[in-house]
């Protein structure tokens, strides 16, 4: 029989301590993150976090998990880099295109019977879908009567968002979601551009309020008519699930529209009877 070397790297039992020990900082590093600044990652998927936090370790040129903690409590301003490395930042414009064709198809007509719109991106990273979605009212003749809430925990997120600027290199893909979608018009009408840069109309940051809003630790804060949260509790593991429906279910008007990704369902969860499958093939749900 074959015996493992001890002293080896490969050695089962060091591999196997190691990561115990390393559960244990990343525990005390997400902790330290809430009890100094109030950002929650606690509940937050852990193979992804593992991930992001040792390409700062590496980027850093830190050895441990620990030398992170130690960097975050003493060091100011290095809690914003960790923050951006734990934040979900994928997206684009009109990203799964069926997703906003059903929206304009099924969910609009419904919303035209209100005298006023309100909606919801939670977790909106840097905007790109909020906009989409301004465009999209717009097209649909209801901006005047939409107010869009646009929230993230990350506040450099935020800022950014607010600028509505995104690199010209991305327009070729972000027009083709836009026809995909159903858009009619030729993209470019809604932005300008520089060598760099498309800048998104200041018509379309009227009807737009960006705010700090963290879902975690944060209570609702309106009443809306449709809530958006796409691909972002993917991250979150079930408890954490489970409280953020919570907070949508009290946020969303009778009848009002909950839209999440495509890799999500609300069907696993107790607020699941509380809704109908509006659209389920775009995880459109309606509030019963």
């Amino acid at each position: 029989m074959n015996h493992l070397n001890p002293d080896e790297p490969g050695d089962l039992n060091e591999l196997s301590y190691n990561d115990e020990l390393q559960n244990v900082e990343i525990n005390l590093l997400l902790e330290g993150m809430y009890q100094m600044y109030g950002f929650d990652f606690r509940h937050y998927v852990r193979s992804s976090l593992r991930r992001r936090i040792i390409n700062r370790m590496r980027a850093e040129k830190l050895p441990t998990v620990t030398a992170v903690l130690e960097k975050i409590l003493h060091e100011p301003g290095f809690v914003d880099l960790l923050l951006n490395d734990l934040s979900i930042r994928v997206t684009e414009m009109f990203r799964d295109p069926s997703f906003f064709r059903a929206f304009r198809t099924y969910v609009v007509p419904e919303l035209r019977q209100y005298p006023e719109i309100r909606i919801w991106h939670a977790g909106c990273a840097t905007g790109e879908e909020v906009y989409s979605m301004a465009i999209l009212m717009q097209e649909e003749g209801l901006a005047e009567k939409t107010r869009i809430y646009a929230t993230d925990m990350n506040e450099k997120a935020i800022e950014s968002a607010q600028k509505g600027a995104f690199p010209l290199k991305q327009m070729q893909a972000f027009t083709k979601n836009y026809l995909d979608s159903g858009g009619e018009k030729a993209f470019s009408e809604y932005y300008m551009t520089d060598h760099q840069y498309a800048y998104f109309q200041p018509l379309m940051k009227e009807n737009l309020i960006f705010a700090q809003h963290n879902l975690v630790t944060d209570g609702s804060f309106n009443e809306f008519h449709v809530i958006l949260c796409r691909n972002v509790m993917i991250y979150f593991d079930n408890k954490l699930q489970k409280k953020v429906h919570s907070l949508f279910y009290d946020s969303l008007t009778s009848g009002g529209f909950l839209g999440l990704g495509n890799k999500e369902s609300i069907l696993f969860i107790p607020e699941g009877v509380n809704y109908d499958e509006f659209a389920p093939q775009e995880r459109i749900y309606r509030k019963k």
